[in-house]
């Protein structure tokens, strides 16, 4: 379990251009490697609940079969990119999956998108050399923007950096992009911990994105109206 400290930002560019960022603080772990039953579970802690498939079976389970579904082998290894439940709260905006064969190769990633309507979607991506991948929007996230268009992601794994972006184009023009940029600080030891938790991290991160989005309402953006989401996975 490893602590990686980076700013968030959000660029519209359509409509009204404006830019958004803000400091979040997520972990990096291994699926088949998580702090269950350690004292820091107390803390903080990665329940299937909290992503796709069904909350009674593991977070490896549950994705290695909706891969299969999808013509994916089971993974060797899947490390996970995401903010950890923290005293009973949890706002995920982006998950992201690595997901290797038996020989460390990239079988594929999967970004997982949770929208404050508490709705989830996954996308299945096969990124190329340089972890580029395209994908149509099929969900609902900004009630600002349409479920239309496709995005183009850069979604390297983390190492001593973290560096993602998604870019959303919509009618062949840039209609949103962000950016996810940071640094490794270190194993997930108990201090480290604790200050996540005491830092508020989830709920600061709602609370911000909710608030971007008033302004941008106050401002008089036009309201995509949001049609209920079918969970892939038949659970929600």
């Amino acid at each position: 379990m490893i602590l990686y400290t980076a700013k968030l930002t959000h660029v519209r560019h359509r409509a009204l251009d404006r830019r958004f960022s803000h400091r979040v603080r997520l972990w990096l772990v291994d699926v088949d490697d998580l702090p269950l039953t350690s004292p820091l579970s107390r803390l903080v802690s990665f329940r299937a609940a909290d992503h796709l498939g069904d909350p009674d079976r593991s977070i490896r389970t549950n994705l290695t079969e909706w891969l299969a579904t999808r013509g994916i082998p089971a993974p060797a290894r899947i490390t996970m990119l995401a903010a950890p439940r923290s005293l009973g709260y949890v706002f995920n905006p982006l998950t992201v999956y690595w997901c290797e064969d038996a020989a460390g190769a990239p079988l594929c990633v999967v970004a997982e998108v949770h929208n404050t309507y508490g709705e989830r979607h996954c996308y299945l991506l096969r990124p190329g050399e340089r972890w580029h991948a395209e994908v149509d929007k099929e969900f609902y996230v900004s009630p600002f923007l349409e479920v239309s268009g496709h995005y183009r992601m850069r979604l390297p794994p983390p190492d001593e950096r973290l560096s993602l972006t998604i870019a959303l184009r919509q009618e062949d023009e840039p209609a949103f992009t962000a950016t996810l940029t940071g640094r490794r600080v270190g194993p997930g030891t108990a201090r480290r911990v604790l200050g996540y938790t005491l830092c508020l991290v989830p709920q600061r991160v709602r609370f911000l994105i909710q608030r971007h989005g008033i302004v941008l309402w106050l401002r008089k953006l036009p309201v995509v109206p949001r049609a209920p989401h079918v969970p892939q996975e038949g659970v929600q």
